[in-house]
């Protein structure tokens, strides 16, 4: 089996994107730690954490991903800049621990000129300072569309930053199917390919996770701009041979698709069961 879900917000409270998800008939989700251009994160409420696991037990929720905010980039020229992405990730990786056995994704980091080298050293330095022995959320890296200095944009690059890492056993990688498409691996018209491939240079058993988004760019693009299902140029056959992949049976896979509201995910899910 695969989980279904999609990208809630966070602003009400763990048990209120429970409800969410149960409203549209998605069994996993995702959400920002805080506000998606930074800031200080909400003060959580244990009483809403211990409602929202009686919940997600309930209905059988697969895993969940906590999203970095977009402004983390810990291979930044400024030094601020690192230095923000630091104080966030150990804040957020502390504060997944009220929902133990998660997932934490987030965008690897732009290098902006300084040279992949140098942005992959910087990534591994901040998360080996940061992933600590004893948490119980795996990090996930996340497959980028090889836009500007965007690091992840192959997969050799994710697996760089995999083998500096000493506590392997903490760290992942979520694919997005926009991202892979946009950066040159046609998962569209070659699934098992790419998915082979994959496995080949990183190992399968790296993939905890999948964004499920059409693109509005041709394959190789580097752009990064998500269509609904369907509506771009990977297309509705594409989702059906990746949902049923067997490689990726029992992994979360989160919408992040433009829609005006939430019915329009519920739409959706509903449409991807029925591919399945």
């Amino acid at each position: 089996m695969i989980y279904l879900g999609c990208h809630l917000t966070s602003s009400k409270g763990y048990e209120n994107m429970a409800k969410q998800a149960v409203s549209i008939n998605a069994d996993t989700f995702q959400f920002f730690t805080r506000n998606p251009r930074g800031g200080k994160a909400k003060e959580i409420d244990p009483g809403d954490v211990e409602r929202y696991k009686a919940m997600a037990e309930l209905h059988g929720f697969g895993r969940v991903i906590a999203h970095a905010p977009y402004t983390l980039n810990p291979c930044s020229k400024d030094s601020k800049i690192r230095d923000f992405a630091h104080m966030v990730m150990t804040d957020d990786l502390l504060r997944m621990e009220y929902i133990p056995g998660n997932y934490y994704n987030f965008h690897p980091g732009s290098h902006v000129g300084q040279g992949t080298e140098a942005g992959i050293s910087m990534i591994c330095d901040m998360l080996n300072d940061i992933i600590r022995p004893e948490q119980t959320t795996t990090v996930l890296l996340e497959t980028m569309a090889g836009k500007g200095s965007e690091i992840g944009g192959t997969f050799e690059e994710l697996r760089e930053i995999i083998d500096r890492i000493r506590l392997k056993d903490k760290i992942g990688v979520c694919l997005d199917t926009c991202h892979v498409h946009d950066a040159g691996y046609d998962i569209a018209g070659d699934t098992d390919g790419v998915i082979e491939e994959f496995d080949r240079v990183i190992g399968i058993d790296r993939l905890k996770a999948i964004h499920i988004n059409d693109s509005k760019n041709i394959l190789g693009a580097h752009k990064d701009r998500h269509a609904v299902i369907g509506g771009g140029y990977l297309g509705k056959e594409a989702f059906r041979r990746i949902l049923t992949h067997p490689a990726l049976d029992g992994l979360p896979f989160v919408l992040e698709t433009p829609q005006e509201d939430l019915s329009g995910y519920g739409d959706e899910i509903k449409m991807l069961r029925e591919m399945i």
